[in-house]
């Protein structure tokens, strides 16, 4: 059974939006802070954002900042990522992980209980 199941990906122009779901299954979502991370074709795993568990603190990369939001609605057990102004370097397998302990951050090692991911591709 999967921790998460992310859906809401697909093939975008850039510029597009789209947002990303993060369907927890098998715990309280409310208890953890949830992470974002992307993989790229032959790049590592990076951290995207990250939520605390009431969603009153968040972190974005750089790379990010001012056009993704992350959002979470803990009576839906759902994180979700709302992506604007989409550059074709966003195209990626982006997933929702969870995070151990108190505090974001963008290491994957600090993250659990991956979902499958779902592909955002951004191209004209």
């Amino acid at each position: 059974q999967l921790q998460f199941v992310e859906s809401g990906g697909g093939l975008v122009q850039p510029g597009g939006s789209l947002r990303l779901s993060c369907a927890a299954s098998g715990f309280t979502l409310a208890n953890n802070d949830i992470g974002w991370f992307r993989q790229a074709p032959g790049k590592e795993r990076e951290g995207v954002s990250c939520i605390s568990r009431s969603g009153g603190s968040t972190n974005y990369a750089d790379s990010v900042k001012g056009r993704f939001t992350i959002s979470r609605d803990n009576a839906k057990n759902t994180v979700y990522l709302q992506m604007n102004s989409l550059k074709p370097e966003d195209t990626a397998v982006y997933y929702c992980a969870m995070k151990g302990g108190y505090g974001c951050s963008g290491s994957t090692t600090d993250f659990s209980s991956w979902g499958q991911g779902t592909q955002v591709t951004v191209s004209s």
